[in-house]
C-alpha cells in the first residue's frame, strides 16, 4: 500500500492562510438598496423632463452657440466700464444695503413669534402650528421681486414698497430655519428648568433660545447676503435700489454705464458675502454650516442645566433655592464679542432707517394699503388668461428644468476642481473659488437682463442666464459636499495604484452622489422661483402675464397667477423634499 504523495504549496503561497471562497462578480457588485433605487429614478425622470423642456423652449445647440456668441458681443460693447454716474450708483448702492439690512430686520422680528408657533416643541396648540406653517410656506413660494411689483402698485415708487417686500419674503426662509433650530434643541435643559418651577415661557428663554441661538445667528447673516442680491434688482420694477440705474442704462443702450454699475453691484455683493462669513466664523467657529444648524458644545443652556444638575446631585432630597448669581453666565470673551456685534447690528438698522429717511410708523402706515390691494387679488380670475397662465408657468417648469441640467453640467466639474481634497493642485483650486466668487456676485436676474439685452426677448436667454448663475451656486454646494467625504475609500483606492481620474472616478463621485443629487433637486427649486420672475424683465414665462396684469391693474387675474405659481412651486418642493430624505 503506497502512501499519498504530500502536496507541495506553491511558494508565492502561504500554507497557513485560509481558504476562501473564489470570488464572483455579484458578491463584489454594492447592494441595491431601495434609496439607490430612487436615486436613479429621479435621476431618469430628470432627463427625461430635460429633453422634452430642450424641446419646448425650443432650445437648439446652434442657437446656443449663436446666443453665446451674441453675449460675448455685448461684452465687448460693455468693455471697459465707464463710471461717470459713479456718485449715482454708490448712493444707490448703499441704499440697497439699507434696504435689505431693514427687509432682514423685518423678517427677524415676524419671523421669531412664527417660529415658536411653528416649531412642535414650543407650539401653544396644534392649529396654530398649522396656521405659522402655512404663513411660512405661503411667503416663500411667492418670490421677492412679485412681492415688490404688486406693493408698488399699492404704495408707489420707492424704498417703502422694496421693503416690505423684501421683509415678507424673507419670512418663507427665515421663520422655517428658526422653526427648525427650535425643535433641534436638547430637552434635557428645558426639562430641567422647568423641574424648579420656571413657566412655559421662562423655559424656552432660558433653555430653548440659548441653543438655538447660534443658528439664529447664522440664519439672520445668511438672509442679509441673500437679501442684498435681491434688493439690488428690486428697482428694475420701481422698489427703490440699484437696479434701477442699471435698467435705466440698458434702456438707454449705454452699455459701458450699465457695465460700471453692475461692477458696483459685484463689489458691494461681494464685500457682504466675505463680512458675513467673517462674523459667522467669529461668532460660531470655523466649522459651521451655512444655516449654522450645529449647537456649541458650552451654550446658555447646557451651562444652566449642568449647574441645576450638580445642585439636585448635591441634595437628593428636594430642591436648593434657586440663585440667580450661580447661573448667570460669565462676562468671558465669546459673550462680549457676540454682545459687541448685537449692538452694532442694532446701530446698523437705526442707520438704516435714517439713511433712507424711513420711520417705522411709515412701515405701520402702508399695512391698510398692502392689505388693500391683498383683498382685490381675490377672489381670483382665471377665465380672463386661462391658456396664457397655462402655458407660462409651463414655460417657466421647461426653463427651471433645462437651466438646472446645464448648470450642474458645468457646475460638477468646477465644484471638483473647487474643492480642497481633489483639486489637482493649489492653482487649480484657487482659479476655481475665485471664478467662483465673480459668478456668485451677480444676481441671476441681472445676468438675465444682460443676456436679454444681447439675445433679445424669450425664453432662451432667460433660460442661459439662469444656467450661469446656478453653475456657481451649485458649483459651491458640490465642492463643499465633496470635501466632506470620507478619505479612507480614496486611500484604500489609490493604495492599489489607481490614478487621479480612477480615484476620483470610483471612490469621490459614488460617496458625493446623494449629495450631489439633494443639491440639484435644491436647484431646482430655487430656479423654478426665479424663473417665474423671469418675465418681469422679457426672459419669458408667467412673469410675463402677471407684470402684464398688473400694469393694467387685472388684480384678480394676478391672484389667479400667483395662485398658480403657488400650487407648482409648493408641489415640486413637496417632491423634492421626500427625495431628499430618501437619499441622504
Amino acid at each position: 500500500m503506497t502512501s499519498p504523495v504530500p502536496t507541495i504549496p506553491d511558494s508565492d503561497s502561504d500554507p497557513m492562510a485560509p481558504e476562501f471562497p473564489p470570488s464572483s462578480d455579484s458578491r463584489l457588485r454594492r447592494r441595491l438598496t431601495g434609496d439607490r433605487i430612487v436615486m436613479r429614478v429621479v435621476l431618469a425622470v430628470f432627463i427625461v423632463a430635460v429633453v422634452w423642456a430642450w424641446r419646448h423652449i425650443e432650445m437648439s445647440f446652434g442657437g446656443l452657440i449663436a446666443g453665446i456668441g451674441d453675449v460675448r458681443n455685448l461684452l465687448g460693447r460693455m468693455l471697459p466700464p465707464k463710471f461717470s454716474d459713479l456718485d449715482d450708483a454708490i448712493r444707490l448702492g448703499f441704499e440697497t444695503l439699507w434696504m435689505a439690512v431693514i427687509g432682514t430686520t423685518i423678517a427677524v422680528v415676524l419671523s421669531f413669534p412664527i417660529a415658536l408657533g411653528a416649531a412642535r416643541n414650543t407650539t401653544p396648540h396644534p392649529a396654530v402650528m398649522a396656521v405659522c406653517r402655512g404663513v411660512i410656506v405661503l411667503s416663500r413660494a411667492v418670490p421677492d421681486l412679485i412681492f415688490a411689483a404688486i406693493f408698488v402698485r399699492a404704495i408707489g415708487i420707492g424704498v417703502l414698497p422694496g421693503v416690505i417686500a423684501l421683509g415678507l419674503h424673507s419670512i418663507g426662509m427665515v421663520g422655517k430655519l428658526f422653526a427648525d433650530a427650535i425643535e433641534q434643541t436638547e430637552k434635557m435643559p428645558r426639562e430641567a428648568v422647568t423641574s424648579v418651577g420656571a413657566s412655559k415661557w421662562q423655559a424656552i428663554t432660558t433653555s430653548v433660545i440659548p441653543q438655538a441661538m447660534p443658528s439664529f445667528i447664522s440664519t439672520i447673516l445668511y438672509r442679509l447676503d441673500i437679501n442684498l442680491r435681491s434688493s439690488s434688482v428690486l428697482g428694475i420694477v420701481g422698489a427703490g435700489g440699484i437696479g434701477f440705474l442699471m435698467q435705466a442704462n440698458l434702456r438707454s443702450l449705454q452699455y459701458d454705464e450699465a457695465l460700471g454699475v453692475v461692477s458696483v453691484i459685484f463689489v458691494l455683493i461681494t464685500i457682504m458675502e466675505f463680512f458675513s462669513a467673517a462674523v459667522r466664523a467669529t461668532l460660531l467657529g470655523g466649522d459651521r454650516t451655512l444655516v449654522g444648524r450645529s449647537v456649541p458644545k458650552f451654550s446658555l443652556g447646557a451651562r444652566i442645566f449642568s449647574r441645576f444638575w450638580s445642585d439636585r446631585m448635591k441634595n437628593d432630597i428636594g430642591v436648593r433655592p434657586f440663585d440667580r448669581e450661580k447661573i448667570r453666565p460669565p462676562w468671558v470673551g465669546e459673550v462680549r464679542m457676540k454682545t459687541i456685534y448685537g449692538l452694532a447690528f442694532v446701530a446698523l438698522v437705526v442707520i438704516a432707517f435714517r439713511s433712507v429717511s424711513l420711520n417705522p410708523g411709515e412701515l405701520l402706515g402702508a399695512l391698510p394699503d398692502v392689505w388693500k390691494v391683498t383683498t382685490r387679488l381675490f377672489p381670483p380670475d382665471f377665465s380672463t388668461a386661462r391658456d396664457p397662465i397655462v402655458d407660462g408657468i409651463i414655460e417657466s417648469v421647461a426653463a427651471a428644468l433645462v437651466a438646472t441640467f446645464m448648470g450642474a453640467i458645468l457646475s460638477i466639474p468646477l465644484g471638483l476642481m473647487a474643492a480642497r481634497n481633489v483639486a489637482f493642485n493649489r492653482i487649480v483650486y484657487s482659479v476655481s473659488r475665485l471664478f467662483l466668487v465673480l459668478v456668485r456676485g451677480i444676481p441671476e436676474l441681472i445676468i438675465a437682463v444682460i443676456f436679454i439685452a444681447a439675445i433679445g426677448l424669450g425664453p432662451v436667454p432667460g433660460t442661459l442666464a439662469l444656467a450661469f448663475g446656478t453653475s456657481g451656486f451649485l458649483a459651491k454646494l458640490i465642492a463643499d459636499a465633496v470635501e466632506e467625504i470620507n478619505p479612507i475609500p480614496r486611500e484604500a483606492t489609490f493604495a492599489t495604484g489607481a490614478t487621479k481620474t480612477q480615484e476620483i472616478a470610483t471612490s469621490v463621485i459614488p460617496q458625493a452622489m446623494p449629495a450631489i443629487v439633494s443639491n440639484l433637486l435644491y436647484a431646482l427649486d430655487i430656479n423654478l422661483r426665479t424663473s417665474t420672475i423671469l418675465g418681469i424683465v422679457g426672459g419669458g414665462g408667467i412673469g410675463f402675464i402677471l407684470f402684464n396684469a398688473l400694469r393694467v391693474l387685472q388684480l384678480r387675474t394676478v391672484g389667479a397667477v400667483l395662485i398658480t405659481i403657488f400650487v407648482v412651486v409648493y408641489s415640486i418642493e413637496l417632491l423634492s423634499g421626500w427625495v431628499r430624505k430618501r437619499i441622504l
